[in-house]
């Protein structure tokens, strides 16, 4: 027979344990009239609440695609958020410098090993993918040690911000180190006028000028000329300093290229991608 202290212990653990985990909950404890000790997951008039905080829910990874998205074993694939990594060979597209070190390092890192998701505003990309943040058994943010080692750039989609901050300090530091990526070539600043036809794919790093300013319902454009521009949907407006403070200055811009017949907009989401240089 449990004495009364151990069966008010088991009464809780088996309170605890019907809360469902992902969610942060409260316990309420209170006292009655001849002393008795007493628990539930409803407020009481009586009762001061007992936090609960629920075990960590980790997934294992079936498989490594590239350097940003992976498989879990329940047939999930996840894109890591905030960060982009070269691609690598696959149907329809080429490998870029870089997408193979960074998958090896990922595949290294967390393949067939059990990861912690951590989500943001977003919980799925337009491909149906999940979307999170990934940290290992040992607290290892690894979205943020990707950028570290220069194995990644910074790509924020607003709204999720979470650990954007974060994301672009790393990224500052592992660019002036020159690790990774930041190292190579392919990836150094380019005048706008290098953009055409054959060569505007892919992620770049596009530099200029801006002329003017042109707004429409949608977009603010930011023009180093009337063929190339930097494009900012007016929705994220609200993160940026006013557009026109920007022209006159010297950029330095991140992101992929759009083509509308012969002009060219670099899309950029957040003011992370963007470098005022000295003039």
């Amino acid at each position: 027979m449990l004495n009364k202290t151990a069966a008010l212990r088991v009464c809780l653990l088996l309170l605890i344990l019907l809360i469902p985990l992902a969610v942060r909950a409260g316990v309420y404890e209170w006292v009655d009239g001849q002393g008795r000790r007493h628990y539930s997951d409803r407020k009481q008039a009586d009762g001061r609440i007992l936090t609960v905080v629920p075990q960590a829910v980790y997934y294992r990874v079936e498989k490594v695609y590239d350097g940003d998205t992976i498989l879990l074993s329940d047939g999930r694939k996840v894109r890591l958020l905030g960060v982009n990594t070269p691609e690598v060979a696959g149907r329809n597209k080429n490998a870029e410098p870089g997408g193979e070190q960074a998958r090896a390092w990922l595949r290294q890192r967390i393949e067939h090993k059990r990861v912690r998701l951590e989500g943001d505003v977003e919980k799925q990309d337009k491909y149906q993918r999940g979307l999170a943040y990934v940290f290992t058994e040992d607290k290892r943010h690894i979205n943020l040690e990707l950028v570290s080692l220069g194995l990644a750039a910074v790509n924020i989609y607003p709204p999720n911000l979470k650990y954007a901050r974060a994301l672009l300090d790393a990224q500052r530091a592992a660019e002036t180190a020159g690790l990774g990526i930041w190292a190579l070539p392919a990836y150094a600043p380019q005048p706008f006028q290098v953009l055409n036809e054959e060569n505007y794919r892919g992620w770049k790093r596009i530099s200029g000028r801006v002329g003017a300013l042109k707004q429409t319902a949608k977009y603010s454009y930011l023009q180093f000329s009337d063929k190339v521009s930097v494009r900012i949907e007016n929705k994220n407006l609200n993160l940026f300093p006013a557009p026109r403070t920007y022209v006159g200055a010297l950029l330095e811009v991140r992101g992929w290229v759009a083509k509308n017949k012969d002009r060219f907009a670099v899309q950029v989401r957040h003011p992370g991608e963007i470098k005022v240089l000295k003039n």
